[in-house]
């Protein structure tokens, strides 16, 4: 894919929109199961990165800012880059509030400006799912860090694949929507293997949508239910969406 059609994917001018910027924390992770998810990705992170304090980390991806502020409430030096200068705006005015030292800057996932190995943990939500080329994202997120790389991702085996192949559907006929891909637990496995990277550990989310748990609107359904599916088994196997820990192999 060229880099003028590159520009020209929704992924580029979906999140280059100041109302898409200054909405999106509401939407994402407003109401109870909205701040239920960004608790729960709060912790999965904590625990994936481990040692926060001292460490230099890059949040590629950051949209408004919230892992680079999980990180830098923590005490890492911490680096945030997105595509969006709307979004970059709204996580630079939060940081602002927060009084939190974050360097921010435009990037692009697929073409990071950094030096190999020049972070040592590398993050990256809700990108992958969204980018034109997912796999030279993966292969970028691998080359700049020195030890970890975390990300996420739709998986192809959940109920999110219905969603994506619907929204893509509609993408094709002219519809403005977000069409996202799901990706295969082999096809990460993959790429990262060609990168020199092994996975250490995986957290899997919700097995229903979470379109339905936010139209129920409550966090005690949400958390009966999907703690009986992860006990049924159903977790593991159709569990969405996927974030994974993956560090570099010794050479």
């Amino acid at each position: 894919m060229s880099r003028a059609k590159d520009q020209a994917h929704y992924s580029y001018t979906a999140y280059a929109d100041p109302a898409m910027a200054r909405t999106f924390e509401e939407k994402r992770f407003g109401g109870p199961i909205g701040e239920y998810v960004a608790a729960t990705q709060a912790r999965v992170l904590a625990n994936m990165v481990g040692r926060i304090q001292g460490r230099s980390i890059l949040d590629v991806g950051t949209g408004t800012g919230r892992a680079a502020l999980l990180m830098a409430r923590g005490g890492a030096d911490v680096t945030a880059v997105d595509a969006s200068e709307q979004m970059l705006d709204v996580a630079r005015r939060r940081a602002a509030e927060e009084r939190a030292q974050i360097r921010f800057e435009r990037g692009d996932a697929h073409a990071l400006q950094f030096r190999d190995m020049e972070f040592d943990v590398v993050i990256c939500l809700r990108v992958l799912m969204h980018a034109p080329d997912w796999r030279r994202c993966v292969s970028e997120l691998c080359r700049v860090a020195e030890r970890l790389v975390i990300f996420d991702y739709p998986a192809t085996a959940s109920v999110a694949a219905v969603e994506s192949i619907s929204r893509r559907a509609a993408h094709a006929l002219g519809a403005r929507t977000e069409a996202y891909r799901v990706l295969s637990d082999s096809a990460i496995r993959q790429a990262l293997d060609a990168s020199g990277y092994r996975l250490r550990s995986v957290h899997r989310q919700f097995v229903l949508p979470i379109a339905l748990h936010k139209l129920v609107g409550s966090r005690r359904f949400t958390i009966r239910v999907e703690d009986l599916l992860d006990r049924l088994g159903l977790l593991k196997r159709f569990g969405s969406p996927v974030t994974i820990v993956a560090e570099r192999c010794a050479p």
